[in-house]
């Protein structure tokens, strides 16, 4: 169990770093991007998501994120809001609602004992599992994230670091991200995204020695 003294340190490197993320927003971006601590079992350690309206919110595991260097901590921060400005942020879809509605179908028919009804609403759910399962793994979705990757490389030059450290430490923590990944679809996302990076700062590497 944590003492009460680490749970306070945790919660103080929280608050901090949530200041400190909020700054690091392009000035465009900081009225309606918000920074917030993730919760729940074992979230992502980044993620961007819709929250109503036209707010957006950028979810970190604290305890995760805290182990990271700081160069790595902005470099993946950058590549969600390169995602938001690029409107590239993940949407829910038809699909939500259509599991929704055909899970409480599949219940009610069992319920009543209606088997076509309660294979049809099966049927619903399906459809709608895989095309939730398929969803962010779609050439276009990848292109989405490799482009966000660029983009959190120009925002960290603008931001005065040098284009090769830019690169290092972006890839630096992709590795650490693909090493904490578990073999599957977010594992599979991380290396297409690592082999692209390396492909564009091999490119950069020969522009910047030219």
């Amino acid at each position: 169990m944590p003492s009460p003294t680490s749970s306070s340190l945790r919660n103080t490197f929280a608050r901090t770093e949530i200041r400190r993320l909020q700054d690091l927003l392009p000035p465009e971006l900081q009225a309606w991007v918000k920074v917030l601590n993730a919760d729940g079992v074992r979230p992502p350690l980044i993620a961007c998501e819709e929250a109503g309206g036209d707010e957006v919110v950028i979810l970190v595991d604290m305890v995760r994120w805290e182990r990271m260097a700081e160069d790595q901590r902005n470099l993946l921060y950058w590549h969600e809001v390169a995602r938001i400005q690029n409107d590239a942020v993940p949407k829910d879809g038809w699909e939500v609602a259509a599991l929704a509605i055909g899970l409480g179908g599949a219940v009610g028919e069992l319920w009543v004992q209606n088997g076509l009804l309660f294979v049809l609403a099966l049927g619903i759910c399906g459809v709608a599992g895989f095309q939730l399962w398929r969803k962010g793994t779609s050439k276009k979705d990848i292109r989405n994230l490799i482009e966000a990757d660029q983009g959190a490389i120009r925002l960290a030059v603008r931001n005065g670091y040098p284009l090769p450290a830019a690169y290092k430490s972006l890839g630096s923590g992709l590795k650490i991200m693909l090493n904490d990944a578990s073999k599957g679809r977010s594992r599979t996302l991380l290396e297409k995204r690592l082999d692209a990076l390396r492909n564009e700062a091999n490119k950069a590497r020969r522009t910047y020695e030219n």
